[in-house]
C-alpha cells in the first residue's frame, strides 16, 4: 500500500500515439493523488515542457521515429533535471531500447500492455525513488543485451567496500533488500546504508543502473 503523497504527483506523458496519451492520461487523472502536467509527441516537446511543467514522473516512449527519440530524450532530461524521474514505454519487455533507456537514465520501463493498476503503481514507486522494474525481469533483461563488461579494472568502482560489492552482486541477482538482510545476516537498516552509501559511490541513480553497472564493471555475468 501507498501512503498518498502530500501534494499531487506530477506526470508528464510522451507518446507519439495520441490515443496511448489519452488513454494514460484519463488512469492517471482518475487518482487522487497523480495530475498529469502535459503531453508530448516527441523528445525536443518532452524536454520543453520539463522546463515549464517540472514533473515529478515522465512516461517515456523508447520508439519515436519523428523528433527527438526518447532515449536522448531521456539522457537529456535526466542529466539536466535530476529530480525527475523518467520510466521508458515500450511495447515489448525484452527490447534493446529498453536497455538504452536504462543506461540513459531511465529509472525502469513499463510496458505498453500494462495494466491500469499496474500504470497507477509504476507512477507512484518512481516518484518514490525506486526502480519500476520486477527485479528478475530487469536480470533478464540485462542477460539479453549485456554481452561485454568492461575491463575488471573497475574504475567506478573505487572506495566501494566488500561489503558494498556484496549488496551490489545481490541487487544484480534480483534480491530485495529484506532478501539481502537474510542473505548477509545484518538488519534491513544496514542493508539501506550499504545501498545509500553505493548508489553516491558509484553514481547510479536507483537499482535499475546499479544492476547494469553490476554487469558491466563484471561483477556478475550473464548466466551467473
Amino acid at each position: 500500500m501507498f501512503a498518498l503523497a502530500s501534494r499531487p504527483i506530477k506526470v508528464l506523458i510522451v507518446d507519439d500515439q495520441a490515443l496511448i496519451r489519452a488513454g494514460f492520461g484519463m488512469i492517471l487523472e482518475a487518482q487522487e493523488d497523480i495530475t498529469v502536467v502535459g503531453e508530448a509527441e516527441d523528445g525536443d516537446a518532452a524536454y520543453q515542457l520539463c522546463m515549464r511543467s517540472a514533473p515529478d514522473v515522465v512516461l517515456m516512449d523508447v520508439h519515436m521515429p519523428n523528433g527527438v527519440d526518447g532515449i536522448t530524450a531521456t539522457r537529456r532530461i535526466t542529466s539536466e533535471h535530476p529530480g525527475v524521474r523518467v520510466v521508458a514505454i515500450s511495447t515489448f519487455d525484452l527490447d534493446e531500447y529498453v536497455m538504452e533507456a536504462l543506461r540513459a537514465g531511465a529509472s525502469g520501463f513499463v510496458s505498453k500492455e500494462i495494466s491500469p493498476e499496474e500504470l497507477v503503481r509504476a507512477v507512484r514507486v518512481a516518484h518514490e525513488g525506486e526502480s519500476v522494474v520486477a527485479p528478475r525481469l530487469l536480470t533478464r533483461l540485462i542477460e539479453a543485451f549485456v554481452r561485454s563488461p568492461l575491463p575488471r579494472h573497475r574504475p567506478r568502482l573505487a572506495g566501494v567496500t566488500d561489503r558494498e560489492q556484496d549488496v551490489l552482486v545481490l541487487i544484480a541477482r534480483g534480491y530485495s533488500n529484506a532478501e539481502i538482510s537474510a542473505a548477509l545476516k545484518v538488519t534491513r537498516s544496514t542493508v539501506k546504508n550499504h545501498v545509500t552509501s553505493l548508489f553516491a559511490k558509484t553514481g547510479v541513480r536507483d537499482r535499475a543502473q546499479a544492476v547494469i553497472l553490476a554487469y558491466e564493471v563484471g561483477l556478475v555475468k550473464p548466466g551467473d
